[in-house]
């Protein structure tokens, strides 16, 4: 009798265990039954900003002259400017920068054998930050008109950005959003499943190339400044559960 009470004791332990196990990999093989997608959100856009940088320089023996100089081709550069259709507030000129110019004179050993002052170096900077991106990008590109002025200003190229980039990244990730969204709906009806409950999501880093370029993306997101015309693109990843 007690022999009989012991095997069934151990098959009655074999059924809840087995029905045990079984109902845990149901559950984990479940859990396992997802999807994950990653969704393209791009737009093309035009740039609204500009800035643009620009330097000048005098060279002296008296300093008191050079500076008088400097001042003077200041007020050119920018009464040029001003004629050409820049906003006056548009334009902002650095502080100088003053620096002693030496000819030095070494012997075959390295040790200084004369130290003749030549002058002083003065350098100033402008930099115009501007709306009216194509009128300021003309005029990057015609400033050498004051060389005939005697005026040796050096140009930069000139930066683009855009002032809407928060609306735009909205968007961007609407759209990314729904394009993850109907690639797993297509996989899980292909699949002939239907779409769960999302169960996590993350965005990825927005990128920003020049248009039609084949500039690499950066891990930690690219920023172009050198185009006018510009790609904006940024990914989502979603993960659904499936039914």
């Amino acid at each position: 009798m007690k022999q009989h009470v012991n095997t069934l004791l151990i098959a009655l332990a074999i059924i809840v265990g087995t029905a045990v196990l079984g109902t845990s990999y149901s559950k984990k093989f479940k859990a396992a039954e997802s999807i994950s997608v990653t969704g393209l959100g791009e737009e093309d856009f035009e740039s609204d900003l500009i800035v643009w940088n620009a330097s000048f320089s005098k060279f002296g023996e008296n300093l008191k002259v050079a500076s008088s100089e400097l001042k003077a081709d200041r007020e050119r550069i920018k009464s040029y400017l001003v004629s050409k259709g820049v906003k006056s507030e548009d334009i902002v000129f650095s502080s100088v920068d003053i620096s002693k110019e030496f000819d030095r004179n070494y012997d075959n050993y390295g040790n200084l054998v004369s130290n003749q002052f030549l002058g002083y170096s003065l350098n100033q900077s402008l930099r115009i930050e501007s709306t009216e991106v194509n009128k300021i990008e003309m005029i990057s590109r015609e400033v050498t008109d004051l060389i005939n002025q005697n005026i040796e200003l050096s140009s930069m190229a000139p930066e683009y950005y855009f002032t809407k980039l928060a609306a735009l990244k909205l968007k961007m990730i609407e759209n990314a959003t729904k394009d993850a969204h109907e690639r797993a709906d297509k996989i899980a009806t292909n699949a002939g499943s239907s779409l769960g409950d999302l169960k996590n999501s993350s965005m990825g880093i927005i990128q920003i190339t020049a248009r039609n370029s084949s500039e690499d993306y950066s891990w930690g997101g690219s920023f172009n400044t050198s185009s006018k015309l510009k790609t904006a693109s940024i990914t989502i990843r979603l993960e659904y559960g499936i039914r």
